[in-house]
């Protein structure tokens, strides 16, 4: 693999890492809202 294979390489699975760690905080979001919700009642 040429470095500049490898580079872009890097530059998508860090793209990827961040689209990934926000999908996972949107789901703990959601998780925390929905036990606060079912809290209140």
């Amino acid at each position: 693999m040429t470095p500049e294979e490898e580079a872009e390489y890097r530059k998508l699975q860090k793209s990827r890492n961040k689209v990934l760690g926000l999908v996972l905080m949107f789901f703990v979001l959601l998780f925390y809202a929905i036990t606060i919700v079912r809290m209140g009642d």
